[in-house]
């Protein structure tokens, strides 16, 4: 749109602004000395303009400059505006009285400069206001069609949110819930405040609202979910407001509605990193991450380039997904250096070549196989891509001289059932057995599930939802911890930045969520009803899986750090010479392809390791039923 148009759509023109308040400059002067002198019999001269009146004008003109009083646009007139116009007001009579003080302000009344900033912040301020306000009115007025809207929720976000749908004229306020019982009956905007949000469903009835909105961001995740519940009784669609950190990420933009995610009712509430910490520790540095491509992976790389990275070298295997993330930061941090690496991190020879070419500070080590199932009958891979590519890239880092080694593990490490969690345990003690007094500093990062990452269990659920059903759940009491990709790269980067050498850190993570409830969850959010419109069917455990996932070791004794959010555990005892011995063995192993020999040196190195299922070299169980739906992490 031209600048032209856009004044044509509602913006009065600069001019005719700064003319109307010159206008209301003289009116005002000249009013005033009309009523300082309109009881007196002897009236002074007044005239329409002489030298006093130039001086006021020029002034006056000048103090609106210098507070900018011309930046804003009469169309969102606000309180800033009307500071902004008591402030040029008073400079402008101190700069009128300094003018005048030479002739000792003869035939200026004192009465007037003092109500004369008063007086002209009315009479600027008013108009700009009405002007506002009937645009406003115009807004609503101008389309009949508009969707009627009851808002939930009576706070700042409601009344910005009320301020938006008028702007948009595409939606229409009808009325407001609010479980505050001194806000009944009270207005928000001109919205009408009609009941608590238990009315919701007979309001609704009654104002003949077509969509619901939840204006009320600070809702913890029990609060979301009764009114969830609470929406889903009317029978009508609802929506939301971002979140101040949606807003902040990028993922919502300012007065959008998005739709209520599962994030919102699973009880996690955002991690706030030491943000100070975080940033002086990555400041100017280069940083590898293998897995660069992946769910993990490509958020830990929009963390180090948000938060003072100098370079990010991208080590991944799969050219679609290094085009992709390589893409995107060139796109939006176009001050960063971008380095790539196609290749696999468990070749030695791509590896130092790697770290001698780029000379990173810390590598992040993200790349791994996650899908359980899958694994049980892939035992090779498993401990090829897990646990001898981590034990490449780990020495060479010790080669190198790298400072920091940050692996990402899983909490399937924790006494293990599986190949992924006996495969990514045995990594965790070769970082903790490489780690020196001098030299490299290892550092574990240990989590559970992650929301949204590849293969993992919401998208799956959300697409059998979209197919109709079933929806697939292996036990009804399988439970597992959740936590989004954010929360984890975060998690991350502040267990780096303040960890002590060898150390494992885990994320406080609440409660362990049934994965039944989940599936019930979803399926409400989109606007279905379990076992009714959506089937959900138990498969039975599958090889590697277990009920319930732990954190930490019984022996581990986790304790707190610095941060609240952030524990970390003690190291068991280990050999680490076995660990390390074991590590040829397990080579040969992999190469004359001996899974026999794999399992009995991951039962010797990871004693705890008690597999579920005996044929650990077996097909996949229950792939005709369900296609990898994963209780787990998916592929960082």
């Amino acid at each position: 749109m031209s600048f032209w148009r856009q004044r044509q759509a509602g913006n009065l023109p600069r001019i005719a602004v700064m003319l109307h308040d010159l206008f209301m400059v003289w009116a005002c002067w000249r009013l005033l000395h009309a009523a300082r002198y309109a009881l007196l019999d002897d009236v002074p001269s007044n005239p329409l303009f002489d030298f006093n009146v130039a001086v006021v004008l020029l002034a006056q003109a000048l103090a609106f400059r210098y507070v900018g009083l011309y930046r804003g646009l009469w169309r969102f007139a606000s309180v800033a505006d009307l500071v902004s116009i008591f402030k040029a007001s008073f400079i402008g009579v101190i700069a009128i009285v300094l003018v005048l003080s030479y002739k000792r302000l003869d035939g200026v009344p004192v009465s007037v400069l003092i109500a004369y900033p008063f007086a002209l912040a009315i009479l600027l301020g008013g108009p700009r206001l009405l002007y506002r306000s009937w645009k406003d009115y115009l807004a609503v007025q101008s389309d009949a069609s508009a969707r009627r809207v009851l808002v939930l929720g009576a706070g700042h976000a409601a009344e910005s949110l009320v301020k938006d749908l008028r702007r948009s004229g595409d939606y229409e306020a009808v009325g407001l819930l609010d479980d505050s019982l001194h806000l009944q009956g009270a207005k928000l905007q001109g919205i009408p405040i009609l009941g608590t949000l238990d009315d919701v469903a007979s309001v609704a009835r009654e104002t003949a609202a077509k969509l619901l909105v939840i204006a009320i961001p600070t809702l913890d995740a029990t609060g979301m979910q009764r009114v969830i519940a609470l929406c889903e009784s009317t029978g009508l669609p609802f929506r939301t407001v971002p979140r101040l950190n949606d807003l902040m990420e990028g993922s919502s933009l300012p007065g959008q509605l998005k739709e209520v995610a599962i994030e919102d009712l699973l009880g996690r509430q955002p991690i706030q990193p030491d943000w100070e910490l975080v940033r002086g520790w990555l400041r100017g540095r280069t940083v590898l991450v293998t897995g660069a491509g992946g769910s993990i992976g490509s958020e830990l790389c929009r963390q180090c380039a948000r938060h003072g990275v100098a370079r990010i070298v991208l080590l991944e295997i799969s050219e679609f997904l290094m085009l992709n993330i390589r893409g995107e930061l060139c796109r939006n941090f176009p001050h960063l250096q971008v380095e790539c690496v196609l290749g696999d991190c468990g070749d030695p020879t791509l590896v130092r070549h790697a770290l001698s070419e780029h000379r990173p500070d810390t590598v992040f080590h993200a790349a791994a196989y996650k899908q359980v199932p899958l694994l049980e009958g892939n035992l090779r891979e498993a401990v090829r891509n897990n646990t001898l590519a981590t034990d490449c890239m780990a020495r060479a880092c010790l080669e190198h001289e790298v400072d920091n080694f940050v692996f990402i593990s899983t909490d399937k490490a924790v006494d293990p059932a599986s190949a992924l969690g006996a495969s990514k345990r045995y990594a965790e003690l070769i970082c903790q057995s490489l780690n020196q007094k001098k030299g490299t500093r290892y550092v574990t990062v240990r989590f559970g599930n992650v929301l949204g990452s590849v293969g993992s269990v919401v998208p799956l659920f959300r697409e059998q939802i979209r197919r109709g059903g079933p929806v697939t759940v292996t036990d009804p009491e399988v439970s597992r911890y959740f936590m989004t990709i954010p929360e984890a790269c975060l998690l991350i980067l502040q267990a780096a930045a303040s960890s002590s050498r060898g150390a494992i850190y885990m994320l406080d993570m609440g409660e362990p969520i049934l994965i039944r409830d989940l599936a019930r969850q979803m399926i409400r959010l989109a606007g279905k009803q379990p076992d009714t419109d959506i089937a959900i069917v138990y498969t039975g455990l599958r090889p590697g899986e277990k009920l319930h996932e732990s954190l930490f070791y019984s022996d581990e004794n986790s304790r707190p750090t610095s941060h609240p959010k952030v524990l970390e555990a003690g190291i068991r005892e280990f050999s680490a010479e076995q660990v390390l011995g074991n590590i040829t063995r397990l080579r040969e192993a992999v190469a004359a392809y001996d899974v026999a020999a794999m399992l009995e040196i991951l039962s010797a190195t990871v004693p705890e390791y008690s597999p579920l299922q005996e044929a650990v070299g077996a097909p996949l169980a229950g792939a005709n039923v369900v296609p990898f739906p994963s209780k787990e992490a998916g592929r960082n």
